[in-house]
């Protein structure tokens, strides 16, 4: 689905949310409308997206993202994901979507259990700019994602973005956090949720080093113009 129109995009806040307004500048930017969805409501307001944003839900308490999962905003995203509703986690917000059960895998410790922060190189790997390079910051210290099987993923199309170097190899010093198959997001099966450990509302304007990242948060919304 596209959209040529202005859209209304949720952007769900928790308790230990910190990239929320990050996320909310970054959907304005595009030209779209940020809408603010509390965790304690059930009611997304129409929204015609979702964004999940980066932070520490909850505290972080027994296992990143497992206490999330339980919150009424996030018992209405099933449903809204479940009726083809675009929904986006980014790091934390990831990590929400998994424990959800949303999309396939967990995020684990950094292989080096090292909070890594640094600008890094992706290779887009679906949609109409597949193996693109770009560039996006990740900062996490539970960004390492593991799956039974991601050679079945590559194969149903689900792996969304991997780390690569900048010419868009793989390299091991490429991979932040040894996620199995470098891969640093994936979808669901029908590709209307996403999530990826790489933060695209940091890399929205020149001053922050790289607009990279309103490619991915337009792929994502399936936002057709930057209105």
């Amino acid at each position: 689905m596209g959209y040529s129109r202005a859209m209304r995009i949720g952007v769900m806040v928790f308790p230990g949310s910190c990239d929320d307004r990050d996320a909310a500048r970054a959907v304005a930017t595009l030209g779209h409308e940020p809408v603010a969805l509390w965790h304690a409501d059930g009611d997304l307001r129409g929204v015609d997206a979702v964004v999940l944003p980066g932070g520490f839900s909850y505290g972080d308490y027994l296992r990143a993202g497992a206490i999330a999962r339980f919150a009424p905003a996030v018992r209405a995203l099933v449903d809204f994901a479940g009726s083809g509703g675009r929904v986006l986690g980014i790091c934390n917000g990831f990590q929400v979507l998994c424990e959800a059960g949303l999309l396939p895998g967990a995020l684990t410790r950094n292989a080096r259990l090292r909070f890594v922060h640094r600008p890094q190189h992706l290779r887009l790997e679906a949609g109409p700019d597949r193996n693109r390079v770009v560039q996006i910051p990740v900062k996490h210290g539970e960004g390492r994602y593991v799956h039974d099987d991601p050679a079945a993923l590559r194969a149903a199309g689900q792996v969304f973005a991997r780390y690569c170097a900048a010419d868009g190899t793989s390299t091991p010093d490429a991979n932040p956090n040894g996620s199995v198959d470098d891969i640093a997001g994936v979808t669901n099966a029908p590709g209307n949720v996403i999530g990826l450990m790489p933060h695209p509302e940091h890399a929205v304007d020149p001053l922050l080093g790289s607009t990279d990242g309103r490619l991915v948060l337009l792929h994502a919304f399936g936002a057709t113009v930057a209105v």
